[in-house]
């Protein structure tokens, strides 16, 4: 959701000024300019707020004429430019997760071998639902959680998510200030119960956009999404725009490989790993870790066709890595965002001694083993059958 172009690109609004927002796709200047959202304007009401860039700029609505366009007073005023993001934080806006241009771009993009969707402002699990019966299959949706009715309706929502991201920035904006870290766990807590990859993004390292170093609350604020138990840390601005791009991944990749070494990161993920679910599955990627942890293996090899097996591992947070062995390229890289995983490419195999042969070979040639070491082994029989985890079997490298 963004207003339109302005004739010179940027304009500045002074507080307590009058503004227009409306469906004219002429360019704007400090008085109007083109909100292409009819739904928000039929939506508002008298007292409704509108914020505009991430919050920086607030207009409260003065008068809705003839709904066509809104009178604003500006509470908080400041430069504004093209293309800016509008936020209606005190109104569910009747708009679906995926408007007409988003459906276009999916028939373009989904035939070239994408792997996830971000769906953007999810209010409801029918969004999901909706963008999955498009995907039909051919890429995984990735929730983005950054509105109040996607936090209130968590839940349903997650159930039907493949993979979640805490988008802060507009979650940031929508909600008061001091409930994004509350509502920061609460989702990874959620996500990593149901065994689905959570990213935490959002002005995680923001101000290395300009400077070679971040803050120490930055920092700080990386390690805390790794001890909530994020799967993934995202950059945005950092890498897009950024000054120094190269310094910003390599000083996040610090700050989590430290935290993941910390003995009280440890303690910690174990104290919060979710209980198994009630299904054989389930139980076996379970006892995969607690084998592994009693053994000393050095890693877990996870046989899967879609990559299911690996996510049950990866939900125990086992004290070894886990090598990820699939026979599709597109499940390799789907498992790419999965905490602890090293996926890796592989032939087909027809029988348990292939198996455990081809997952020795793999994590000695990965570097994850080296001779006399023990791997533990999970793959679902008949093989290539997806869904069928039943099988656990300790190898020895040789």
């Amino acid at each position: 959701l963004r207003v339109g172009k302005f004739g010179g690109g940027r304009v500045t609004l002074t507080n307590g000024s009058s503004f227009t927002l409306d469906l004219n796709p002429t360019p704007g200047d400090a008085r109007r300019v083109q909100l292409p959202h009819p739904e928000i304007i039929n939506a508002a009401r008298i007292g409704t707020t509108l914020l505009l860039d991430d919050g920086k700029l607030r207009l409260r609505v003065t008068r809705v004429r003839e709904n066509d366009h809104l009178e604003t007073e500006v509470i908080n005023g400041g430069a504004l430019s093209d293309r800016k993001g509008v936020n209606v934080p005190d109104v569910p806006l009747p708009i679906p997760a995926l408007t007409e241009k988003d459906r276009a771009d999916l028939d373009f993009i989904l035939p070239l071998g994408i792997e996830y969707i971000g769906l953007s402002f999810v209010q409801r699990a029918e969004d999901v639902a909706e963008a999955q019966a498009i995907a039909a299959g051919r890429a995984l949706i990735m929730v983005k959680m950054e509105k109040p009715q996607a936090v209130e309706n968590m839940d349903a929502i997650l159930a039907l998510a493949d993979c979640v991201m805490v988008a802060r920035g507009d979650l940031g904006v929508e909600l008061p200030t001091e409930e994004v870290p509350l509502v920061q766990k609460r989702i990874v807590r959620a996500a990593r119960a149901l065994g689905k990859p959570v990213v935490v993004a959002t002005q995680m390292l923001e101000s290395m956009i300009t400077a070679p170093t971040p803050t120490r609350a930055e920092a700080s604020d990386v390690a805390t999404a790794v001890f909530d138990g994020a799967d993934c840390v995202m950059l945005s601005a950092e890498t897009a725009a950024g000054q120094f791009p190269q310094e910003s991944v390599e000083m996040m990749n610090r700050i989590v490989a430290r935290v993941e070494q910390d003995s009280g990161w440890r303690s910690l993920t174990d104290a919060a790993r979710p209980l198994p679910e009630r299904n054989s599955a389930s139980a076996i990627a379970a006892a995969a870790r607690q084998v592994a942890h009693t053994i000393g293996a050095q890693a877990i090899v996870t046989f899967s066709q879609t990559g299911s097996t690996t996510l049950r591992v990866a939900r125990e947070r086992p004290d070894c890595p886990i090598l990820g062995l699939t026979m599709t390229q597109a499940a390799a890289r789907r498992m790419a965002c999965v905490w602890g995983v090293h996926p890796l490419v592989v032939e087909e195999i027809h029988s348990m001694t292939e198996m455990a042969k081809r997952a020795t070979r793999a994590a000695l040639a990965e570097g994850f083993a080296k001779l006399g070491d023990e791997v533990v082994v999970t793959a679902g029989l008949p093989f290539g059958t997806p869904g069928t985890t039943n099988a656990l079997r300790v190898a020895a490298v040789r």
